[in-house]
């Protein structure tokens, strides 16, 4: 697929899609799931990895790292982690357009499940209000901090720390920050795997 043929099915300028391949730009949350969708791979195969230059590489403490360089993990797609334990400080983090940064809530690659620490900074949004997102599988949110905005289909809600939402991903949706302060979330999308342009 060339360049132009991916804008053209995504809905963005070749030069945005130049500039996200080249690390100079960051997307929004929905022109990510369009990219991956159109491009039939994972979130990780797109973003974890370090090459790419979307993807910082964790900051590892030395005894975790014993070459001392934590850009050696930029081209895998595990953290390092104790077994089932994945430390706050190893997880591997993508920031997204107007800040929105996912940390992934896994060591390694699972095709099953998105499970991401989620935050949003004042002004955050997954995609602008008249272009609402939509892909396959299921959304489960959790707000830990701040308030976010949801809108799904024709509903829009307003989340506090402690409320949850869950929803197909395949309506239209959209979220967002309200009020002035950051908010994070805990967030999964789980069945992305049953889209037959995602691997």
């Amino acid at each position: 697929m060339s360049l132009r043929g991916l804008a053209r099915a995504v809905g963005v300028s070749p030069s945005l899609i130049s500039q996200i391949e080249h690390g100079k730009a960051t997307p929004s949350v929905g022109t990510l799931y369009a990219i991956v969708s159109e491009l039939d791979i994972s979130l990780d195969e797109l973003f974890f990895d370090g090459p790419r230059g979307a993807a910082a590489a964790p900051a590892l403490p030395p005894e975790a790292d014993p070459a001392g360089d934590p850009a050696s993990l930029s081209n895998q797609w595990e953290a390092p982690s104790e077994g089932p334990v994945l430390r706050a400080a190893n997880r591997l983090t993508l920031t997204l357009a107007t800040d929105v940064r996912w940390e992934r809530l896994t060591a390694s690659h699972d095709p099953r499940v998105e499970f991401l620490y989620v935050t949003y900074p004042v002004g955050g949004e997954s995609c602008p209000a008249d272009d609402l997102m939509r892909h396959s599988g299921t959304e489960y949110g959790l707000v830990l901090s701040g308030r976010l905005g949801a809108t799904v289909g024709e509903e829009s809600y307003e989340l506090g720390p402690g409320d949850s939402i869950a929803f197909d991903s395949t309506t239209p949706h959209r979220i967002w920050t309200t009020g002035e302060e950051p908010a994070t979330a805990v967030w999964t999308v789980v069945g992305r795997e049953g889209d037959p342009r995602v691997s």
